[in-house]
């Protein structure tokens, strides 16, 4: 039996949900409050999280359109030519014996072909590289409130900054958001992101593409072990319209836990072993 496995998705889709990650909720309208030194602290530590970051084995549920709106339950393994992703359980059952056959037959296959693996992750690093894209222009396109202190973290209100002019339309989706971001105080780490689309957002006149007002997006990251912080959780809800009328529809809950750290030299073949372990 043939595993469905959708990873591609409209390039239209995936820029509208990274412009969102990197937003929050609600505006206020607070004193503004400059946000710049704290958010230069954290665009550098993520730099330098990017090119020191360890890799690990965890345990991830997701609902997306990937999964057909089925709850997956994956080992997932990270490497250095991607994320191995080893299919255990749908829907909170076991799979078939049949079809844990082929799921384990096409991590085998992973492992005989690293090369178009290798090929297949790059092309998925497009949110990365976005989301990167768009951390960096929190302190330009954003007006913030007084911080609020929450335990270790501090918590920050954000707008759209009427003064900014969008210069693509990844600006103008990120433009247009409210929402909050907190931040670990003592190692300005970001520790949550949430953001939501008070109005409609019309691309290229509403020609291109309409993303409704409510499209949202929030993800939580934690520390784990050292100085590495991973995606705890991740949730989006983006809904629209494309050209020509074609609905853009992108929904996902994911959760990661149980995560253990993996050998930075660790050889790709024993990572595929690792997926493959009961």
């Amino acid at each position: 039996m043939q595993i469905k496995r959708r990873y591609s998705v409209s390039s239209l889709v995936l820029l509208t949900g990274i412009s969102l990650a990197l937003l929050p909720s609600a505006a206020s309208a607070q004193a503004v409050y400059d946000a710049k030194p704290m958010l230069t602290a954290l665009i550098v530590h993520e730099d330098e999280d990017a090119l020191h970051r360890g890799r690990y084995l965890y345990l991830s549920t997701e609902r997306s359109d990937r999964t057909d709106g089925h709850l997956w339950t994956e080992r997932v393994v990270e490497t250095k030519l991607g994320r191995i992703r080893y299919l255990i359980a749908e829907d909170g059952k076991p799979l078939s014996p049949e079809r844990a056959a082929a799921e384990r037959a096409r991590i085998v296959e992973i492992g005989a072909h690293p090369d178009a693996f290798q090929k297949r992750e790059q092309a998925l690093k497009n949110d990365e590289t976005r989301a990167k894209q768009m951390l960096q222009l929190l302190p330009k396109a954003f007006l913030f409130d007084s911080p609020a202190r929450e335990g270790p973290y501090l918590k920050l209100r954000f707008r759209p900054d009427p003064a900014y002019s969008p210069q693509s339309m990844e600006d103008r989706v990120l433009a247009s958001m409210s929402g909050t971001i907190t931040v670990e105080e003592a190692t300005a780490r970001l520790h949550m992101i949430e953001g939501r689309l008070s109005q409609d957002v019309l691309l290229g006149f509403g020609l291109i593409a309409t993303i409704k007002s409510g499209s949202s997006f929030a993800t939580t990251r934690d520390r784990v072990e050292g100085s590495d912080w991973k995606t705890a959780s991740l949730d989006t809800d983006i809904t629209g319209r494309a050209i020509f009328f074609k609905a853009i529809a992108k929904k996902q809950h994911s959760e990661h836990s149980g995560f253990k750290h993996l050998p930075d030299d660790l050889p790709f073949e024993q990572a595929v072993a690792l997926a493959l372990a009961k």
